[in-house]
């Protein structure tokens, strides 16, 4: 493969019309550029100057090579323009991964917030559980994930070239119908409802193993009644009067009409959401930007969550 240096070096000299104002023009020494065109001339084995009185001239051949070299010139000038555009967020893409609830509330808002700063980054979502997402973040098909955990029950495993930042902790809450007798508690034991249906999620991140975790705690197993991931289906379910759930604050903006909440005696494990990326060097300027948000987000709605609960 031909060297781009030394086909600069041509194209210059045959801009310039000579060998020593190409140096001057590359800051090279009369030599050197020398020296580059008449290893480009072997490389090729054929030569691409005529040497004239007036200064050197391109033959036929080192027409075609020129005219060659500058569009790849241009092309590779044009790629290190783009590079400069996306490390100083003026271009580029962003793709994201994120958990419906998270999807719906957080960053919806921090979407339309980096959106406002940084217009000329293209943004792209899509939905995943964090069985999936981290995987697919490991991978390189996306360049940041919401996740979630629940400290309580689970470590964060094999987390190499992963980094997380916290955008926050959040707090389960029983879910059960206005009617309820139990509706009017501030709090809610739940080894009253031990005799209960209960429902849960499926994948093994969502809130399948809290609900029998904070059960168990309570002093009962739980009869598993119906299954779902979607907070909304399970909502739909606890209205019916199907069974009982845990929903985090995170599911609360978007609580059923025919529901309340209250907080459970003992209380349930928390749930943290992060925002996890690969390691620095591996990641975009445009990747920390919606970090940074997202972690201003994430304390907004905490408060606002805290105002809400206290009221």
């Amino acid at each position: 493969m031909l060297d781009l240096k030394r086909l600069r070096v041509l194209a210059e000299v045959a801009r310039q019309g000579s060998f020593s104002a190409a140096a001057d023009a590359l800051y090279l020494s009369q030599s050197a550029v020398s020296q580059q065109v008449a290893t480009l001339e072997k490389e090729v084995g054929m030569p691409l100057l005529e040497r004239t009185r007036n200064g050197p001239k391109l033959n036929d051949a080192g027409r075609v090579l020129v005219c060659h070299a500058e569009a790849a010139l241009a092309r590779l000038e044009e790629a290190e323009h783009e590079l400069k555009a996306i490390a100083g967020l003026e271009g580029g893409e962003l793709r994201i991964a994120s958990f419906p609830s998270a999807s719906a509330t957080l960053l919806t808002e921090a979407l339309a917030q980096f959106g406002g700063r940084h217009p000329e980054v293209r943004l792209t979502v899509t939905e995943a559980e964090p069985e999936q997402s981290l995987p697919r973040l490991r991978a390189a098909e996306v360049d940041l994930a919401i996740v979630f955990d629940y400290p309580m029950l689970s470590s964060q495993a094999d987390e190499r070239d992963i980094e997380r930042a916290l955008l926050l902790t959040e707090s389960m809450y029983l879910a059960l119908p206005k009617s309820h007798p139990l509706a009017k508690a501030k709090a809610v034991r739940l080894a009253d409802l031990a005799d209960e249906a209960w429902l849960c999620g499926v994948c093994p991140s969502s809130c399948g193993d809290v609900v029998k975790q904070a059960c168990r705690e309570a002093g009962f197993d739980p009869r598993i009644g119906f299954e779902s991931d979607e907070y909304q289906v399970l909502q739909a379910y606890v209205a019916a009067g199907l069974g009982f759930t845990l929903l985090p604050d995170l599911a609360l903006p978007a609580l059923h009409s025919d529901l309340v909440v209250r907080p459970t005696k003992p209380e349930a494990p928390k749930r943290q959401v992060w925002a996890a990326t690969r390691g620095e060097g591996a990641r975009s300027a445009a990747t920390d930007a919606m970090v940074a948000v997202l972690r201003e987000v994430g304390e907004r709605f905490a408060d606002q969550s805290a105002l809400a609960t206290a009221a």
